[in-house]
């Protein structure tokens, strides 16, 4: 996974009411109607956090008449949980910053 998407999935996680949203879509897919009875957001903030989700890869989205449904992408989800697993690896790097050393 490129830094820049990892970063841009980053900043769309790092906001209680998208990580609400992905949870509410954890039970399959919802009409946005449904997930405006379940938050406590007008319209336009949900479309707005709906679209931060969708730009990330982590929801998907159909129009079915005047409805919207959202569907979460677990495999993106996936695809960031494996990429913050292997941040938490110890690792060897062969880098010249790790010759250095703090002085006392």
């Amino acid at each position: 996974m490129e830094s820049t998407e990892t970063v841009k999935i980053l900043k769309a996680l790092a906001d209680a009411n998208r990580l609400h949203i992905l949870e509410l879509l954890g039970s399959g897919e919802q009409c946005a109607c449904v997930l405006l009875g379940n938050l406590d957001l007008s319209q336009p903030t949900l479309s707005h956090h709906m679209k931060i989700l969708c730009d990330a890869g982590l929801v998907t989205s159909r129009k079915a008449g005047k409805w919207i449904y959202y569907t979460r992408r677990a495999e993106t989800l996936d695809r960031i949980g494996t990429c913050l697993q292997a941040l938490g690896r110890s690792t060897t790097v062969n880098h010249p910053a790790s010759d250095f050393r703090c002085r006392e």
